[in-house]
Order: C-alpha cells, then structure tokens, then sequence
C-alpha cells in the first residue's frame, strides 16, 4: 500500500490530494471536494476511517468492495482506476466514480463535452446530518438575481454554519448537524 501526494488540476492544485494504491487499483482522494457525506466510512470502515493515518487502507477490504463503495461518493472526491490500462478500457458507465470515465486532468472538459449534447434533469439528494446534494444541468441565482454558479453538481449547506454559504463546506460535521 502507498500513499503520495498527486497534483489532481481541478480549479486549483491542492496539495491535499492523495493517492492509495493495492496490487489492483489505485484510489484518488481530493479532499476540496470531500463533503463528510460519510458514505465512505459508513459502509467501509475497515477501508476507509478518518481517525487512522493514512485514513484509506487499501488492504482493508476486497477491491470490489472498494470500488462499490466509491462509487457511491455524492461529491467524486473519491475516485478510482485500475492499475492495469487494458482493464480501464472495459469500464463501463455504471462505474460513475471511475477515474477513465471522468479523470481529474480533463474533468471539466469532459464534463462540459456532455453539457453540449444533453441537459441532465435536476436530483437533490439530502444527505443525512449533511448537506443537499444537486445535479443535474441547474445555474444558483442569488438574491440580486445575479447567476452565481452554473453548474450540473454542487452541495448546500443545510446546517448554516458553511464558511462559505449557500455552499457546503463541511462545517456540518463540526457543528454536530442532525438533521
């Protein structure tokens, strides 16, 4: 198992970002977009458990189950890929947090590709004890009527103690948000 720091460009560079690799595949980990949904804990402790350094222990649990619960990440701050090339070539759409299918260095652009051909209805998801989770093709418009973020994924804080409101930043977790 290894862990390293990977300059993932989205936005800005995070130093934050790292990487856990096993023999199969290797898990992506930005922290910038990490929400505490607490998906991943949740349902994989022995793999990922935030009180532990390193927090992701790839050896925790079998790869598959690994995978299943990634893709389960609302906000993509966890994705993942195959180490061996030929087998990312055979993933398929249901593996939504696949790194081939939606790769850090190009994200936007793949996204914005999509953006061209099909607008996504809008799912929000409340995320228990955290925020809601939005996508689908949408723009925020603020109390000016002023457009302040177009987008097809973002999270809003539900608990009003986000540093960053309307926006989730977390902040849910510290404050002991239950709803």
């Amino acid at each position: 198992m290894s862990e390293q720091k990977i300059p993932l460009e989205i936005n800005t560079m995070d130093d934050r970002n790292r990487e856990y690799s096993n023999d199969e595949i290797t898990v992506f980990w930005r922290p910038g977009k990490c929400i505490h949904s607490s998906v991943c804990y949740t349902k994989l402790l022995e793999v990922f458990n935030p009180i532990k350094r390193p927090w992701v222990n790839m050896n925790g649990a079998p790869t598959d189950k690994i995978i299943e619960v990634i893709n389960k990440c609302p906000t993509e701050a966890l994705m993942w890929k195959w180490n061996d090339e030929k087998r990312n070539e055979k993933v398929t759409q249901a593996d939504t947090n696949h790194i081939k299918i939606r790769r850090p260095y190009d994200y936007y652009e793949y996204r914005n590709e999509q953006k061209k051909y099909e607008l996504k209805p809008v799912k929000v998801r409340v995320m228990k004890n955290g925020p809601l989770v939005v996508e689908g093709s949408f723009n925020i418009i603020n109390y000016d009527g002023e457009n302040i973020k177009s987008a097809d994924f973002t999270s809003l804080c539900r608990c009003g103690q986000s540093n960053s409101v309307p926006f989730c930043d977390g902040m849910h977790r510290k404050a002991g948000f239950e709803g």
